[in-house]
């Protein structure tokens, strides 16, 4: 579970809220802190999303793995039944 007010605001997918599609890529932004959960596909502003951090654990409680990503990194997957991997953002 995530050590953050649970009504702070991530960057995900309408698939993703829908559940079309699955989380496979995360980014906590080095700058402002930002978390970004997504599918992998290119995010447009029309499928790009903002909701709070608990309803994304709502949505995928496996996200809950990441709650120690530190700034500046990120995480992938190769579908939901992988374990995440997580890298450094250049």
């Amino acid at each position: 579970m995530f050590d953050i007010d649970e009504n702070t605001m991530v960057i995900t997918t309408v698939d993703i809220i829908n559940k079309k599609k699955k989380v496979v890529l995360v980014f906590h932004d080095k700058e402002d802190g930002m978390w970004e959960f997504l599918d992998g596909e290119d995010i447009s502003e029309e499928s790009a999303a903002i909701i709070s951090i608990s309803e994304m654990e709502q949505i995928d409680s496996s996200i809950g793995e990441l709650c120690d990503l530190p700034l500046g990194c990120g995480a992938f997957r190769d579908d939901e039944t992988q374990p995440w991997k997580w890298f450094e953002i250049e």
